[in-house]
């Protein structure tokens, strides 16, 4: 925080301890719910919860994985899968069924778009860099990081390719196509004219379309 004076904590309009009651207000709430409308869920729930206990202390290992970049991010995205498994209990373990098909490939794709929002959100142009933050673009260097999100995109089209072909529905793939595509072009862009908030604008247009091609898009056929 003291890098980032401009963070709401830091200038004084919230405080850790005003977050702290919301956090426990939520999830009392989350709690409340889930044991009044989907009892089965209870345990997804409390696997979640232990999840995010444990990124909040580093997993104890804080000091030794802030040196580990790569494994950093890649132990704090898997809260994301877990997260859509919880979200998807809600539909078939509620209802007291077997886990659907294309399951494993929805949990692999929240996982890639999760990188890719973290990736994305951490790549600046040079002029853009703060003094005493880390960014991907500074421990890997621009370009690298740049090929790098590019990389887990095409791993995010994979994933939906491999779940389109499950539920036998084709339009996650041409989504796909077309926001990679999309991606391409502004990664050239980015390099001939770097500013973050190309790659982040991106990120966020790809995983809003592939999320609501899959998830938003059946529910109104």
């Amino acid at each position: 925080m003291a890098h980032r004076p401009y963070r709401p904590v830091p200038r004084g309009l919230v405080s850790l301890h005003e977050l702290c009651i919301v956090a426990a207000g939520a999830a009392l709430v989350q709690l409340a719910l889930v044991l009044w409308l989907a009892p089965a869920l209870l345990t997804l729930l409390l696997l979640l919860w232990c999840y995010m206990a444990l990124m909040s202390i580093e997993f104890g290992v804080g000091h030794w994985l802030k040196r580990q970049p790569v494994l950093y991010l890649l132990s704090h995205m898997l809260v994301v899968p877990l997260l859509a498994l919880y979200l998807s209990g809600w539909d078939w373990l509620r209802a007291g069924v077997a886990p659907p098909p294309g399951l494993g490939w929805l949990l692999a794709l929240s996982f890639c778009n999760g990188l890719a929002i973290e990736i994305g959100r951490k790549l600046r142009a040079p002029h853009e860099e703060e003094p005493g933050v880390e960014t991907y673009s500074v421990l890997w260097g621009r370009q690298a990081a740049l090929f790098i999100w590019l990389g887990v995109l095409l791993l995010a089209a994979l994933c939906a390719a491999g779940l389109a072909w499950t539920i036998g529905n084709l339009w996650p793939v041409g989504v796909a196509l077309v926001a990679l595509v999309a991606a391409v072009l502004v990664a050239l862009r980015f390099m001939q004219h770097p500013r973050a908030r190309l790659i982040e604008a991106m990120t966020g247009v790809w995983t809003l379309a592939l999320y609501g091609v899959i998830g938003v898009l059946p529910l109104l056929g």
